[in-house]
C-alpha cells in the first residue's frame, strides 16, 4: 500500500512538464571578449586516381539514324574501355543528347540534320594508365575527350591531418590575441567545419592525330582542404591588461 506522502509525490511527478525531465544544458555564454577566427588548411599529396570523359557525337539526316549510328559507335568505345581492364562500376553514362542542327545563311536557318551525342565518365585507378587510355579511346572512335580530373580516392587521413593543423593554428592565433589584449588564455565556444575534399588538377585533352608515343600526362599534386570557423572567449584578465 502506497503511503499518502509517496502517492502525492508520484502524482506531482506526473503533472510536471516534460522540460523538467530534459537533460541539463551546458551554458557557454561568454563573460569576456569573443574572437571568431576562420582557419584554412590544405594538405597536398600525389593523386592515386584520375577521371576522364569520353564520348561520341554523330550527325545524320534523321533523328533515328543519328541515334542508331551513335549507339553503334559508342558501343565500340565502351567495349574498348572494358577491354582495357576498367571495371564496369567505374564507367558511368553522364549524358545523352539529340537535337536538330542548323546553319544560318542569308539571315535564315537551314536544316542540316540531327546530332546525337553520348558521353561516359571513366575512373582510372592507375594514374599511369591515363595517357594510353585516352589514346586508345580515340582509336576506338571517341570524338569527345575531357579531363583528366586527378583526385585521391580516400583522403580521410589527409582531412584529419588538415583538421589538426587548422585547430593548432587557430588556438595559437587566439592566444596571441588574448596576450595582446591582456588575457591569460582562451576557451572554445563554437566550431564549424567546411571540408572541400580533394581539389583536382584539370588538364585539357583533344582528339588529335596520335603520335608514336602515348599522350603525356603530368598528375602533379592535389590538395585536401579544411575550413574551420572557431569562436574563442578570452579568459583570465591579467594585471597587465587591467586599466
Amino acid at each position: 500500500m502506497i503511503k499518502p506522502a509517496t502517492l502525492f509525490a508520484a502524482a506531482s511527478a506526473l503533472m510536471l512538464p516534460a522540460a523538467a525531465f530534459a537533460a541539463p544544458q551546458v551554458n557557454l555564454a561568454p563573460t569576456g571578449p569573443v574572437v571568431e577566427l576562420s582557419i584554412y588548411e590544405s594538405i597536398e599529396a600525389a593523386p592515386d586516381q584520375a577521371t576522364i570523359g569520353a564520348g561520341v557525337t554523330t550527325t545524320e539526316p534523321t533523328a533515328t539514324a543519328a541515334m542508331r549510328r551513335n549507339a553503334e559507335e559508342m558501343t565500340k568505345v565502351i567495349a574498348r574501355i572494358k577491354a582495357l581492364g576498367i571495371a564496369e562500376k567505374d564507367i558511368q553514362t553522364t549524358g545523352i543528347a539529340l537535337g536538330p542542327q542548323y546553319d544560318y545563311q542569308n539571315g535564315g536557318p537551314v536544316f542540316r540534320g540531327y546530332q546525337a551525342s553520348n558521353r561516359v565518365s571513366v575512373i582510372l585507378r592507375k594514374i599511369e594508365d591515363t595517357g594510353p587510355v585516352l589514346d586508345a579511346l580515340v582509336e576506338a572512335g571517341a570524338t569527345d575527350i575531357g579531363g583528366p580530373n586527378f583526385a585521391i580516392a580516400d583522403d580521410t587521413a589527409l582531412k584529419e591531418q588538415a583538421r589538426k593543423a587548422a585547430v593548432a593554428r587557430g588556438a595559437a592565433q587566439a592566444r596571441a590575441y588574448a596576450a595582446m589584449l591582456g588575457y591569460a588564455d582562451v576557451r572554445v565556444l563554437a566550431v564549424s567545419e567546411n571540408i572541400a575534399g580533394s581539389v583536382p588538377f584539370y588538364a585539357a585533352a583533344k582528339a588529335v592525330a596520335l603520335e608514336a608515343t602515348a599522350t603525356p600526362i603530368q598528375p602533379g599534386m592535389v590538395g585536401t582542404d579544411v575550413n574551420l570557423t572557431i569562436t574563442y572567449e578570452l579568459v583570465g584578465k591579467t594585471a597587465a591588461g587591467t586599466k
